[in-house]
C-alpha cells in the first residue's frame, strides 16, 4: 500500500526500512540531519524500532514551507509508542489497517476468512494446516522479537500463557481480579499485559456504553482477539469441523462479525461500544451515526427473531435502528426499526456508509 501511495506521489520518494541494517545505521548517528535533507515523500517502515524519531519528526513537520511529508508505518499503536502521541498531536493522522476484509476477498469466502483470519500469508496458505503453521510462527516471532523491540521485558512463555488464557475468555467481560487469580499474579500485572497486547493491535478492548437508565450496567470492557486465525491457533482449532464443535464457536463468530462491521464502517475505536446490564440484557455493538444511535446484535443462527428482549433493549437505549446479524442467507425486516442482515450480505445490505472523515 505504501508503494501504491508512493507511485501516485507527484514528487520524489524516499523509503527507509528500519528492519534493514543499512537504513537503520543511516539514521544512527544524526537522524535529524539525514531526514532534514530529504525532499518529497519519506516512507519510514517499522517505526516502532526507533520511537526516538518522533520528536525529530515534530520539528520537521513544523517547517514552513514544508519540503517533505512523512508516511510512517508500524505494528503498534501510538499509546504503546509513547512519543508519537505526545509529540505529534495536531501534526499526524492515523489509519488503523486490519487484516484482509471480507469486502476485499468476498463475503462468499466468509468461512475460510473466519477459520484462517486476515493475515495474508495465512489466507493464501495451501492448506489449513499450512495456515496454522504460519500463524504459530507469527505468534512466536511476536513474543520473542516484536515485543522486546518495543522495550517490553516480559518472558515469552508467560505472555503466551496470558494470550492463550485471553483466547479462552474471548468475547467475555474483562474481570481483572478473576484473571489475576487464575494467572497467579497481581491485578495490576494482568491489566498491564492486557494493555500491551491491545497496544500491539492483537487484542480489542470494546468499551461499555453507559446509558441513562435505571439499571446496574456493566462497566468493564469486553475482550476480543482481533484476528480469528490467531484465536483458533491459540485454542488448538485447525479446521471448520473442529471449530463448529468448539465451545468458543459463538464468541469466535461474534468477534469476526464485530471486526468486519467496525472495519467496514471505519468506526474509530473510541466510538465503538457494547452495552450490558447486570440484571440481563445486552447489545454486542452500539455506535452513533450523526444524531442517531444504532445497535447491532450478532447471532450465529439461520432463523433470527425479534424477541421481547430485543424490543426492550431497542426502546431502553433509544435506538433509531437495531440490526441483527445472522448466519442465514437472506436479509429481511423483523419489526419496526429492527432488521435482520445476513453475514454473507453485509457488504450490500448493511447500508450504513462509512464513518465521516475530515
Amino acid at each position: 500500500m505504501a508503494r501504491q501511495v508512493a507511485r501516485s506521489y507527484p514528487g520524489s520518494v524516499h523509503r527507509l526500512d528500519l528492519e534493514n541494517p543499512a537504513d537503520l545505521n543511516r539514521l544512527l548517528e544524526d537522524p535529524g540531519l539525514v531526514l532534514d535533507e530529504l525532499r518529497g515523500l519519506i516512507v519510514i517502515d517499522e517505526v516502532q524500532r526507533r520511537p526516538d524519531l518522533f520528536p525529530i519528526l515534530r520539528v520537521l513537520a513544523d517547517r514552513r514551507p514544508l519540503p517533505a511529508r512523512f508516511l510512517v508505518l508500524g505494528s503498534a499503536s501510538p499509546d504503546l509508542i509513547r512519543q508519537s502521541s505526545e509529540s505529534l498531536a495536531g501534526r499526524i493522522a492515523y489509519h488503523d489497517l486490519g487484516g484482509l476484509g471480507l469486502d476485499e476477498i468476498g463475503y462468499h469466502r466468509l468461512s475460510r476468512r473466519w477459520l484462517r483470519g486476515g493475515f495474508p500469508p495465512a489466507w493464501l496458505a495451501r492448506s489449513n494446516a499450512a495456515a496454522t503453521v504460519w500463524i504459530e510462527s507469527f505468534i512466536r516471532t511476536f513474543l520473542e522479537r516484536d515485543l522486546p523491540e518495543l522495550g517490553i521485558r516480559i518472558p515469552g512463555p508467560a505472555m503466551r500463557r496470558f494470550w492463550t488464557m485471553l483466547a479462552h475468555r474471548h468475547g467475555q467481560v474483562w474481570n481483572a481480579s478473576e484473571f489475576a487469580r487464575s494467572f497467579g499474579v497481581a491485578d495490576t500485572t494482568v491489566r498491564r499485559y492486557l494493555d500491551i497486547l491491545t497496544g500491539a493491535l492483537v487484542v480489542r478492548q470494546l468499551q461499555p456504553w453507559h446509558a441513562d437508565v435505571a439499571k446496574r450496567q456493566v462497566k468493564a470492557p469486553k475482550i476480543y482477539l482481533r484476528d480469528t486465525g490467531v484465536l483458533h491457533a491459540l485454542l488448538g482449532i485447525g479446521d471448520l469441523r473442529s471449530l463448529d464443535s468448539h465451545p468458543k464457536v459463538g464468541p469466535s463468530w461474534e468477534g469476526l462479525i464485530l471486526e468486519t462491521i467496525i472495519n467496514q464502517l471505519g468506526l474509530p475505536h473510541e466510538h465503538a461500544h457494547f452495552w450490558g446490564a447486570h440484571a440481563g440484557g445486552e447489545l454486542d455493538l452500539v455506535f452513533s451515526r450523526g444524531t442517531k444511535r444504532l445497535g447491532v446484535e450478532i447471532k450465529r443462527t439461520s432463523a433470527p427473531k425479534a424477541t421481547r428482549s430485543t424490543h426492550k433493549v431497542r426502546e431502553l437505549l433509544d435506538l433509531a435502528e437495531l440490526i441483527v446479524i445472522h448466519a442465514g442467507r437472506d436479509s429481511f425486516r423483523l419489526a419496526r426499526n429492527i432488521r435482520a442482515v445476513s453475514a454473507s450480505r453485509m457488504g450490500s445490505d448493511l447500508g450504513l456508509g462509512r464513518w465521516p472523515r475530515l
